[in-house]
């Protein structure tokens, strides 16, 4: 069966029919879950289980965004709280292993969750650097201020979740740090200069660009092209995302109906795909913005396909973990933060 280049929510903790109905008849390429999906862990993995047989794809890939701190869909009393991110920035400064080492713990500790009920895919880590001044929105999300400190970071969540049969996902390429907007409401523009941007933003993903999979940034570079958002922009996926960056991986959008993109929901997936990201991703689970998406999706073909092919076969099997043991070294590292 052909997938659609398109990536969906749904509304509720369970699959209604008309969602059944969508999901056979437009053959999404996967899912992502956010917390009004979640009640319990036995609804979640059923809820995994009943997207997967509409697909009619036993590894239909599911996603959703478990970073730890304020972005986590999975939290208490079912599953614990995890640092965010700029705690394993804080212990980086103190020892550089020891940092890495958490940072790789949390993730792994994450992807045994995950993997549990049947999440296969994160949207993590986040190689964000942010600036004095930009908006909260990415804030403590990120690792650091300097671009190597925050790839190295990144690379030891990575670890963490591939050791644990989860697929990361790269963001926001090619920066969200210096955005002074929030871009779930409203466009942010960057005005830093091309030369800055290449020594700080976009050194940070350069290292990391190996990785199978990136979401886009909804953010305007004016010194690169002043009219379109690097989500939809040809200049900065072409030149920058698949240039200078070097990323050669299946390059999904961030959600299409987030405020920061303009026109009607068909428009901004036309101008998505136009701009040569192979996969639009749509997550609020409204199912009239969920046809008018699909309506758009080409099919999964050509070089996307094989991109997204490679991705999937990039996720390995778990490997064994000592759950009690990882989550008590975790803490262990975190109160070395206070401790200091």
């Amino acid at each position: 069966m052909t997938n659609r280049a398109f990536i969906t929510g749904v509304s509720g903790p369970v699959l209604s029919d008309a969602e059944r109905d969508f999901i056979r008849a437009e053959r999404p390429w996967g899912f992502i879950l956010f917390k009004r999906n979640i009640e319990a862990p036995a609804q979640v993995a059923a809820l995994a289980e009943q997207l997967r047989k509409a697909a009619g794809q036993a590894d239909a890939p599911i996603l959703i965004d478990q970073e730890g701190g304020r972005v986590q869909r999975l939290g208490p009393p079912h599953w614990p709280v995890y640092p965010p991110g700029a705690s394993f920035g804080a212990l980086y400064d103190i020892d550089r292993n020891l940092g890495l080492t958490a940072a790789r713990l949390s993730s792994r500790l994450i992807a045994a969750d995950l993997i549990d009920l049947g999440i296969t895919v994160d949207c993590l880590p986040l190689a964000d650097v942010p600036v004095a001044g930009a908006d909260a929105v990415i804030g403590n999300r990120a690792y650091g201020t300097e671009p190597d400190k925050v790839a190295a970071i990144a690379r030891a969540v990575t670890d963490g979740l591939e050791q644990g049969g989860v697929l990361p996902v790269l963001k926001h390429v090619p920066g969200h740090g210096r955005a002074t907007a929030d871009s779930h409401f409203r466009l942010p523009t960057v005005d830093a200069a091309k030369s800055e941007l290449e020594r700080t933003d976009f050194a940070a993903f350069r290292p990391l660009a190996n990785l199978p999979m990136a979401m886009t940034a909804h953010v305007v570079f004016s010194a690169l092209d002043p009219a379109q958002p690097a989500t939809t922009s040809a200049t900065i996926i072409e030149q920058v995302i698949r240039g200078a960056i070097g990323f050669q991986g299946l390059l999904m959008s961030d959600d299409v109906s987030m405020n920061a993109l303009a026109g009607s929901m068909a428009e901004r997936a036309q101008a998505i795909v136009s701009a040569g990201c192979d996969i639009i991703l749509h997550c609020n689970g409204n199912i009239d913005e969920m046809r008018a998406v699909a309506r758009e999706a080409p099919e999964l073909t050509g070089k996307a396909l094989e991109r997204a092919n490679q991705a999937l076969a990039a996720r390995k099997q778990p490997e064994p973990l000592d759950r009690q043991a990882a989550r008590a070294e975790l803490d262990a590292l975190m109160d070395r933060i206070g401790t200091a």
